[in-house]
């Protein structure tokens, strides 16, 4: 009798640990670095504050590979490889054949879908080499559990959704959220829906104020080096009518800039959560969604700008909707899982740092390229040409001996590189993987490194240093800490919350999901899943 009571209660509660959670929601926040986090958290009191206080927060996640940037980034985070497994080696590299750019995820056998074709735009997943955990999810459930992948750039939602999801991101040409026909012939009636809202419109003319009272931001309104783009200016309040008389090309840029398009999300994941009918039965269900906003505000007008600072209060704002929507869907908290994680982080503008007494510097892309090319020509003869893009060196045209650029020369530009004085280290491809890692620059540059796509030569700045092409604005794409460190976040179902302070690597991120979500890991994950967020301990 007692062990036919003892049994029954086993197998009465076994379900309640076995069963996955309804719904997994993944918000990605492009260029929230640890440092900008850490910096706003005690202000935040929305669904950002509420994750970070509730929720198992690692603050000091870093990046294993060296050109941190959008598409690699989220590649990484959906994979849980780095990019010599992914492939995705930057938002872009060149092409050999023709020595011109091809975007991470172009397709040209799949445009996107109902909107005018743009050469090389990002459109679909064939560049993408490993399974991604949606993928894994479509697999596990023999297609029955949905992945919606929603954000501004297409570069965020094609490797969020992989390639048996959906993937859906906002045209700034049209106005409209679009797709790639790998991933559907026709818009489902939601989007189609959302879409005929014309919710951008609504803020056309009216202008981005800023959410609390002035005295409460920290800084000055206007920063050394902050741009001025899409008629928005460059201090509160900015308006958003593109400098055009009606709703056109520009202003929707400016749109994606300001925090309305975090709102925009928001109403596209709620859309998508009841067309999708995502969390409504004990099939898992994943909606992922990258929120744009704050990497365009940070390219503008910097991580310690007002306008970083007001783009998060309220992202906190509308993260808070976003997950009453979630947990709405779910039936509960107790029936979903809730991660958050970044791309990357980012520099400030190198005239701030500089003001502070910092050995900062901003280094033209041009004029380092055309220094490189002058050298390798004198050296070598022909024509042959250094194209930079970012960190990579390409190097195309006749040799002196007729043919492809051979080692010597891939090798004397390496080394002419490595003299530069905002240049702490430089290599051939061919060396990058036998040469000696003294400083520990070449591990990094290693894990980012996929044959036929990454550069001839590999190189990276000395920290504060930025490689930009305009005096305006910043970037992102080294593996410094303030590029590479990002907070990783998980809440709900089976979550242990907890601060936790070890160093931990974006590529545990998927992994960590998979268990949560009781699934395999995607089929190349490097990482692992963390036993703290699982156990506490």
């Amino acid at each position: 009798m007692i062990r036919a009571l003892v049994l029954a209660v086993a197998l009465a509660t076994l379900p309640a640990f076995a069963r996955p959670p309804r719904l997994t929601l993944v918000i990605s926040v492009d260029a929230l670095g640890s440092d900008v986090l850490l910096r706003n958290r005690p202000r935040l009191k929305g669904g950002l504050g509420q994750l970070l206080n509730q929720g198992a927060y690692f603050p000091y996640a870093r990046y294993g590979h060296a050109e941190c940037r959008t598409a690699p980034g989220h590649a990484t985070l959906a994979t849980g490889a780095n990019p010599w497994r992914h492939g995705i080696v930057d938002n872009r590299w060149v092409d050999r054949s023709t020595m011109k750019r091809v975007m991470a995820f172009a397709d040209a056998a799949h445009p996107v879908l109902e909107v005018p074709l743009k050469p090389g735009q990002d459109s679909g997943p064939a560049h993408l080499m490993v399974e991604t955990l949606a993928d894994r999810l479509r697999v596990a459930t023999q297609e029955r559990g949905k992945a919606v992948a929603l954000s501004i750039k297409p570069h965020a939602a094609i490797p969020l959704a992989g390639r048996a999801g959906q993937a859906w991101w906002f045209d700034k040409g049209e106005g409209k959220f679009v797709t790639g026909t790998w991933y559907t012939k026709e818009f489902p009636a939601w989007l189609k829906a959302l879409n005929a809202r014309k919710l951008p419109e609504a803020a056309f003319g009216k202008k981005w104020e800023l959410m609390r009272p002035a005295s409460e931001y920290v800084g000055e309104d206007e920063g050394l080096a902050e741009a001025d783009v899409y008629g928005l200016g460059r201090t509160f309040p900015h308006p958003l009518d593109g400098g055009l008389p009606s709703p056109g090309a520009t202003f929707y840029q400016a749109f994606a800039v300001s925090p309305d398009s975090h709102d925009l999300l928001v109403e596209a994941a709620k859309a998508a959560i009841a067309g999708e009918g995502l969390g409504q039965d004990g099939v898992p269900d994943l909606l992922a969604v990258s929120f744009t906003g704050t990497d365009l505000v940070f390219h503008e007008y910097g991580p310690y700008s007002w306008e970083m600072q007001d783009s998060l209060l309220r992202l906190d704002k509308a993260l808070g909707n976003l997950i009453t929507a979630a947990e709405r869907a779910a039936g509960g908290r107790g029936n979903l899982v809730i991660a958050l994680s970044a791309d990357h982080g980012g520099a400030a503008m190198p005239e701030q740092w500089a003001a502070k007494g910092l050995p900062a510097k901003r280094v033209s892309s041009a004029e380092l390229a055309e220094g490189l090319t002058q050298t390798l020509r004198q050296q070598f003869g022909g024509d042959v040409t250094a194209t930079l893009e970012q960190l990579d060196v390409y190097l195309g045209g006749k040799t002196h001996q007729g043919g492809a650029v051979d080692v010597a020369v891939r090798r004397a530009a390496a080394a002419w590189l490595a003299k530069h004085p905002a240049v702490i280290t430089a290599v051939a491809s061919d060396d990058l993987f036998s040469a000696p890692d003294t400083a520990g620059y070449l591990t990094p540059m290693r894990k980012g490194y996929y044959p036929g796509r990454s550069g001839d030569v590999l190189f990276m700045l000395r920290p504060l240093h930025l490689l930009h092409g305009i005096p305006t604005g910043t970037n992102h794409g080294t593996p410094h800490a303030y590029d590479s460190q990002v907070p990783i976040l998980f809440a709900g179902k089976g979550v242990k919350p907890g601060m936790y302070l070890e160093e931990i690597d974006p590529v545990d991120f998927a992994p960590t999901l998979s268990a949560l979500m009781e699934l395999g890991m995607p089929a190349s994950a490097e990482g692992k899943p963390r036993a703290e967020v699982l156990t506490g301990k």
